[in-house]
């Protein structure tokens, strides 16, 4: 393949934006930003899961201190009731004994009520404390993302306009190769990364190799508008004054 060497040398223009488009795109991909939130939304996730967690515990007692209270309201109502009877008189001497007996038990039922009532209620009570802990840590987990997110967006719309302005550079750089030499640049850059690069004292600007003396005879013997490629990468070696040839 032949080209003007004049347009060829442009081909470092073109390669130049690329890489920098390239190296755009790679640190969108890859900005710490991006990392950060993913690890940020995951401890979102686990802080939510663990007051979904605590909250249903808190529901557990509430249901569990209700049916407690009912319960000792059920005995004292019993107690009181048996209590009326004793003092209006009405019953017999061995129905009274029976009568006190079951007070004293109604009695130690609901002191062994009450006691279990407090144990829950102090449960609930450290349960609360530990919702409110990790509901705080549920708002500074999500704050920290949103933080995240903002950088991120900011570094995104720096991006996005570096990339616009380089997508700008290279529409312009387009017309000025042939349509052969152009396929081939981004068929090279498609599979190598890097479509054209500076031969410089016998070292391939891409792949950064040394060019064997064989083949730098060669290219010095080969016309200024030959196409040459890189034996190792393939890139087109575009030759100017600093070829040292």
């Amino acid at each position: 393949m032949k080209a003007d060497p004049a347009v060829q040398r442009q081909l470092l223009e073109l390669a130049k934006v690329d890489a920098e488009l390239a190296r755009t795109a790679h640190r969108r991909r890859t900005l710490p930003e991006i990392a950060e939130i993913d690890a940020g939304e995951k401890t979102v996730r686990e802080r939510r899961d663990a007051l979904v967690s605590v909250q249903t515990a808190v529901s557990d007692l509430d249901r569990e201190i209700a049916r407690q209270e009912k319960e000792i309201e059920s005995v004292r109502a019993r107690g009181d009731r048996d209590r009326k009877l004793l003092e209006s008189g009405s019953v017999a001497a061995k129905q009274m004994t029976d009568i006190e007996h079951e007070l004293n038990s109604l009695n130690r039922r609901q002191s062994a009520l009450e006691d279990d009532l407090l144990e829950l209620m102090e449960r609930r009570e450290a349960l609360e404390l530990d919702a409110q802990r990790t509901s705080a840590e549920v708002a500074k987990a999500e704050g920290e993302v949103a933080e995240a997110v903002g950088r991120r967006d900011e570094n995104f719309a720096d991006l996005d306009t570096t990339k616009a302005r380089r997508d700008e550079d290279r529409a312009k750089l387009l017309p000025r190769f042939p349509e052969d030499l152009l396929k081939l640049y981004e068929r090279v850059r498609a599979h190598k990364g890097i479509g054209a690069s500076l031969l410089r004292a016998r070292r391939c600007g891409a792949c950064q190799l040394d060019i064997d003396r064989r083949e730098i005879a060669e290219i010095k013997a080969a016309p200024e508008d030959n196409v040459i490629q890189c034996e190792n990468c393939g890139a087109i070696l575009v030759r100017t004054l600093e070829s040292g040839l």
